[in-house]
Order: C-alpha cells, then sequence, then structure tokens
C-alpha cells in the first residue's frame, strides 16, 4: 500500500504540475527524522509524500480520514490529528515512528495558509527534542492557486539540523522559533529563486 501511496503522490500531480525537486541528497539516509514544511495548498502532502527519498508518516487533520481517502490513509500508515487541541494520541504515535528511526512529516503552521511560516506551533519542536532526531526542512511552492497548463512547483530540501538541548518550556519555545526561522529562510530562498525565473 505504501507503493500505491507513493504512486498517487508522483503520476497524478505529475500530470497536473510540472516538478522540480532540488536537495534530495540531503536527505538522512538513516534516523529519526522530523520533516517540516510550509502548507498552502491540499496537494502539498501527496506531493511531498511521493518526492522524497525516504517513507515518511505525515500528520493529518482527523478530518481526512473519511470514506476512500480515509481508508487508503490509514494503509499507507499516515496519522490523523485533532486539531482542536493538543492531540496526546497523535504525537505518541509520531514518536514511536521516531524512535523506531523512522520519518514523521508535520506542517508546523497547523494548517493552510500563504505557506509563508508566520505561525508555527510547537509539535515539531517536541517531537524532535523528545525524540533526538534531525529536522529536516523543506519548502514547497507553486501549489497555491496554481492557475493555467501544469504548472511550476518547486521543492526545495533544506540542510539537517539538531535542535538545542534544554527542558522546560522556554526551551521548548526556543526551539519552535529555531524550526520556524530556518523553514522561513528556505521558504525565501525558494521565492527568491522562483521570482528570478519569474514565477511567484
Amino acid at each position: 500500500m505504501f507503493d500505491l501511496g507513493r504512486w498517487i503522490g508522483r503520476v497524478p500531480f505529475a500530470w497536473q504540475f510540472r516538478l522540480r525537486v532540488r536537495g534530495r541528497d540531503r536527505v538522512p539516509l538513516s534516523g529519526g527524522v522530523v520533516v517540516v514544511a510550509n502548507h498552502s495548498s491540499m496537494s502539498d502532502g501527496p506531493i511531498l509524500f511521493g518526492v522524497l527519498p525516504r517513507r515518511v508518516t505525515f500528520l493529518i487533520k482527523q478530518e481526512m480520514f473519511a470514506g476512500v481517502v480515509g481508508t487508503l490513509l490509514r494503509k499507507i500508515g499516515q496519522i490523523p490529528v485533532n486539531r482542536s487541541g493538543a492531540d496526546r494520541t497523535a504525537l505518541t504515535s509520531a514518536l514511536s515512528v521516531l524512535k523506531a528511526g523512522g520519518v514523521v512529516g508535520i506542517f508546523p503552521e497547523g494548517t493552510r495558509g500563504e505557506g509563508d511560516v508566520s505561525s508555527a506551533q510547537n509539535g515539531a519542536a517536541w517531537l524532535a527534542k523528545t525524540s533526538g532526531a534531525v529536522v529536516l526542512p523543506v519548502a514547497c511552492r507553486g501549489t497555491y492557486r496554481a492557475k493555467g497548463w501544469r504548472p511550476r512547483v518547486d521543492v526545495l530540501i533544506g540542510e539537517p539540523f539538531h535542535l538545542p538541548e534544554g527542558k522546560g518550556r522556554a526551551a521548548l519555545g526556543v526551539a519552535t522559533e529555531q524550526v520556524r526561522d530556518r523553514l522561513a529562510t528556505l521558504v525565501a530562498e525558494l521565492d527568491g529563486q522562483r521570482a528570478s525565473e519569474g514565477r511567484r
């Protein structure tokens, strides 16, 4: 089923968009990884699931786990999240994946927006600090209000990094801000590259 999920993330979107992915070599080949990405479209998650070289378990809003889509998401191991508050069950499940050396994907903004990472929640930082996993920032641009025939979608994978040590709310706040800053910087870098090519 995982292969089917990757096929869905690759083939249909390859017809819909012209995908360009850079930085695949920056993805750690082993060990726990928290992938953090900006979020501006429903297409972002499936695209990243399809193009990243390792299997990724995404935290996805529980409203998506209905009908045929919900069945598929469960079959490929994705984790439903209740966004009304801190979902301890989802975080515990994600933590288990990381401690087993897997990859967890999360959109720190918590919901779709313009993808500029202006607001970042602390779940990604908590997972990385608690598990000892590295954080891997990923920027995705071109899916937001995409128009025209097969518009260009760019995915830029940044350098993995470790969060600073420290316990308590203050340390978690510092780590959350670092995640936000690193991701925002990567998104800005990708925006600059696209602007130089006449894209938005």
